[in-house]
């Protein structure tokens, strides 16, 4: 009879845990989603100062860009890297690219990798 009581107590924290995860992981869910808007505008912001010097604001170069042979990147071959490879040439530059792992956060860096995803969806 003990037995059962303690099982039976055991379940229902459980359940009341596994509840109080779900509703968690649902509000984490749709903060993300509210946020989208502003990390999308964040992300264009730091572009422009960050990027659009060379790339150009949409991606495809600008003229300084386009005299040092920077890629397009809206292009399949840029298009078609990791986003890996992408966090790896923005954090330690490629090239004539500077590095900016000491200028810009993870988040930062990670950020402007989705912009250029974004960029590839426009062209």
């Amino acid at each position: 009879m003990r037995l059962n009581k303690t099982r039976n107590s055991v379940v229902r924290k459980c359940a009341i845990l596994g509840a109080l995860a779900a509703a968690a992981l649902a509000l984490t869910g749709s903060i993300l989603r509210a946020d989208g808007a502003h990390d999308s505008a964040a992300s264009a912001t730091l572009f422009r100062s960050k990027c659009a010097m060379c790339h150009g604001p949409d991606g495809a170069g600008s003229e300084v860009g386009k005299s040092l042979n920077i890629p397009d990147l809206r292009s399949p071959a840029v298009q078609k890297l990791p986003n890996a490879e992408l966090v790896e040439i923005i954090s330690n530059g490629k090239g004539g690219m500077p590095s900016f792992k000491n200028s810009l956060t993870a988040e930062q860096i990670h950020a402007l990798v989705m912009r250029v995803r974004s960029l590839g969806r426009k062209k």
